[in-house]
């Protein structure tokens, strides 16, 4: 049997089940869940900056990039699903938004100790701080074109 998978635009029909992956992942949970509201994936998908993973009709990743900042917003894959690709792929896409937005330096942040991390770290990203609440910023820099 073959799995039909795609990497595509997130849709407005998408957000639910964007939102329900969000609350289901085990690392970088929301300690408010209110945190995320649909809403703001509404703006993300609004723009253009939001991307899903898809197998069968079903969403197993999500990625957004801020390209107004130059941030990576969201990266996430549904437990059971990591570690085939997933992410990659979808960190590939909004990383080349940004790119593609102009910005020669990317962040983003992250949980510290977390496999979010150590993915971020193996991709070459560099650790440029804490946020307020703890959270480790990761930089990126683009070479030149």
């Amino acid at each position: 049997m073959t799995i039909a998978r795609v990497v595509r635009r997130a849709t407005v029909d998408d957000i639910a089940d964007m939102m329900t992956l969000r609350l289901s992942v085990r690392e970088n949970r929301l300690s408010d869940p209110g945190q995320v509201t649909a809403e703001d994936c509404l703006t993300y998908v609004q723009r253009g900056h939001m991307w899903v993973w898809e197998e069968d009709q079903e969403i197993l990743g999500i990625s957004a990039s801020d390209c107004e900042a130059g941030s990576i917003w969201a990266l996430f894959v549904r437990p059971g699903h990591e570690r085939r690709g997933i992410g990659r792929a979808l960190f590939a896409v909004a990383c080349d938004a940004l790119v593609g937005a102009g910005f020669g330096t990317l962040t983003l942040s992250t949980d510290p100790e977390t496999r979010a991390a150590a993915f971020y770290r193996a991709a070459g990203w560099r650790e440029a701080g804490r946020t307020p609440d703890g959270e480790l910023i990761f930089e990126l820099d683009i070479p030149p074109a």
